[in-house]
Parts: C-alpha cells; sequence; structure tokens
C-alpha cells in the first residue's frame, strides 16, 4: 500500500517537472513550436496531454460516484426507516386485529347466552402449566364475582371462580385434573361426566366418562353440553365434542374424549356470568336426606330407650334392697321381741325411699 503511494508520487513529480520544462521551452523559444522541436514536443506531450485527461475524467467519474453512492445511502436509509415504521405498524394491526376478532368472539357468545348477566375481565396470570388449567383474572367481588361463578371464553365453558377477592379471581378451568363437570349430549341427553386431564389435554382432548346410552344413539361428533343435574354449572353451556367412544367392561357405561371448544394455550380474555346455579336437590336427593333424619332420630330414640331402662334398673335394685332389708328386720324381730320388729319396719321403709330417688 504505502509503496503504491511513494510509486504514484514520483510519478505525478516526474510530470510535473516535464510539463513545467515544456511550458519553459515555450516561453523561452516561443518560435520552436512550429520547427522540428515543436514536432518532438508535440510527439512527447501528446500522449502526456492523453493521459492527463483520461485521469482527470477518472477523478471527476470518481467524484460523481461518490457523490451518487452517499446520495443513495441516504435514500438508503430513509427508505429503511419507512419500512421499520412500516413493519411496526403493520404488527400493530395484525395485534389489533386479532384482539378485535378475539372480543368479538366473545360478543357473540354473549348474545348467545343473553339471558346470563355477565362482565368481561382479563387473564393477568397462570399456573406453572402451560395450559391455563388455573388462573387468576383482574374481576373481582367489586364487580360481582362471586365463588362458583361459571366462566366462558371462545365458544363455550372454560371453567368456575373458586376463589376471589375485591379486584381479582381465580378460575380452575375443565381441563384441570381436580375439575368434574356433570354434563350431557345434547341431541339424546343422556348424562355423563367431563373430568379434567392434563395428559390428554396435550393431545387436545379431556376426559368423558359413565356415559349413559342404552340405545346407541350417541356417536363421535355429537356435542356436550353442562347437564340440568349440575350443581354448580349453569345448563346447556357448550364444552366440546366426542372424538372418540368405547364401552366400558361393565356394558353398562361408555368412556371416551372429548375435544373442548375452548383454546386453553391462548387465553386473555374471559367472560364471567355472574348468575348463580339455583340448584334444586332432585327427588332422590331429598328421600336420602329424609332417610338420614329419619336414622338421626331413630339414634336419638335408642339413647333415650337406653337411659330410661337404666333408671329403671336402678328402680328396681332399689326396691329389692327395700324388701331384702324388710325381711332382714322381720326376722331380727322374730328373735328379739316387739322393740326389734318395729325398729326393722322403720329400716324397710327407709330402703324403699331409697330406691325411688335412685
Amino acid at each position: 500500500m504505502n509503496k503504491d503511494k511513494k510509486s504514484g508520487k514520483t510519478l505525478l513529480g516526474v510530470i510535473t517537472v516535464i510539463c513545467a520544462g515544456l511550458i519553459a521551452l515555450s516561453i523561452i523559444f516561443p518560435d520552436a513550436a512550429s520547427g522540428p522541436a515543436g514536432n518532438v514536443v508535440k510527439v512527447l506531450v501528446t500522449p502526456l496531454q492523453r493521459s492527463m485527461n483520461s485521469f482527470g475524467q477518472y477523478l471527476s467519474g470518481l467524484s460523481t460516484n461518490l457523490e451518487g453512492s452517499a446520495s443513495l445511502q441516504e435514500k438508503n436509509k430513509e427508505l429503511q426507516e419507512k419500512v421499520d415504521k412500516l413493519t411496526a405498524e403493520n404488527s400493530e394491526l395484525v395485534l389489533n386485529k386479532e384482539e378485535l376478532t378475539r372480543l368479538q368472539t366473545l360478543l357473540d357468545l354473549k348474545n348467545q347466552y343473553s339471558d346470563y348477566d355477565m362482565v368481561g375481565a382479563n387473564v393477568v396470570s397462570r399456573g406453572s402449566s402451560n395450559w391455563y388449567n388455573t388462573f387468576t383474572i383482574d374481576k373481582g367481588t367489586n364487580d360481582g364475582i362471586q365463588v362458583d361463578c361459571n366462566v366462558m371464553a371462545g365458544a363455550g365453558l372454560v371453567g368456575i371462580v373458586t376463589k376471589v377477592g375485591p379486584n381479582w379471581a381465580t378460575v380452575r378451568s375443565i381441563i384441570d385434573d381436580d375439575s368434574n363437570v356433570s354434563a350431557m349430549v345434547s341431541t339424546t341427553s343422556d348424562t355423563c361426566i367431563v373430568a379434567g386431564n392434563l395428559q390428554l389435554i396435550d393431545q387436545g382432548t379431556i376426559s368423558l366418562v359413565k356415559l349413559l346410552d342404552d340405545n346407541n344413539h350417541v356417536h363421535v361428533g355429537d356435542k356436550v353440553v353442562t347437564s340440568n343435574i349440575s350443581e354448580k354449572y349453569l345448563p346447556g353451556i357448550l364444552i366440546g365434542y366426542i372424538s372418540e367412544l368405547n364401552n366400558d367392561a361393565n356394558n353398562l357405561t361408555k368412556s371416551g374424549q372429548l375435544t373442548p371448544v375452548v383454546d386453553f394455550r391462548h387465553l386473555q380474555e374471559v367472560l364471567v356470568i355472574r348468575t348463580l346455579k339455583n340448584y334444586v336437590a332432585s327427588q332422590d336427593d331429598a328421600k336420602n336426606d329424609k332417610e338420614e333424619r329419619a336414622k338421626a332420630a331413630a339414634g336419638a330414640a335408642d339413647e333415650s330407650e337406653t337411659a330410661s331402662s337404666e333408671t329403671d334398673q336402678a328402680k328396681g335394685t332399689g326396691n329389692t334392697n327395700a324388701d331384702a332389708a324388710g325381711d332382714h328386720t322381720a326376722a331380727a324381730s322374730q328373735e328379739n321381741g316387739n322393740t326389734a320388729g318395729g325398729d326393722g319396719a322403720e329400716a324397710g321403709t327407709a330402703g324403699q325411699n331409697a330406691g325411688g330417688q335412685e
């Protein structure tokens, strides 16, 4: 690099000296340009002039290219800034569109279950699982939410409120291992239980057990909703669709799997139904409760009868003791005379009084 620079400087110096010499000759010998010497000078100078002209054109072009490159870099920078801005705006529009879609889905869900009083809430945290089997929302008692309020999202049932504070509430989803929902097949009203299973949800399904289908009218693809006999869940809320069905070993019930209609991996907003289930016990429940009360009453009667029997036994023991005392006194009167007999009679009367008090 340094060697090339040094060679360039040397060449430039030589050219400069030659030019200076030629200029001096033209000044000293003004008529030499038309003579033989002038021809020699022209032969020597013409290639040099051409080289100088080419070098000048090169420098001019280089300068133009440099100016053009700087201009292009500036324009490229401006274009990149515009691209970044448009990309950010596009991302924001995509997010807004996704949020709008979710909110529209919730609105459709709210209109579908318009008989229920609902309030919207945002999911603010979840448990350690990759799924929203338990999570916390940003609404609580200040918004009319109570324990056992049903929660919905997407196209149907999410779960139920288990804990609540002034401005927060904890929800347990139907996919949680501790969840069991009384459900039924919408087309046949055959009852079953939807049981949470975090292992199955990795495959996108949850358990369906204890299905009563005596007439074999239930099929894969049938819709499953919350049952009327559920104690805490409101009736008719969509849970999912049957994806697998098999006969149990007892040949009385069936079990299988259910594909839920809610995306439990991406919950962000939910609807909380502030209307609680007004559970009315069935006739069987009432009968069982009546039997329990009857058993309790019978147990109390048995205890009372046992206590009365013990009292009667005590009284009998007292009377027996009194009679024995009287017989002993009578025997003593025969041996000791009339006075001793009178004392024995008094002792017998005392014995009888003592037996009644016991």
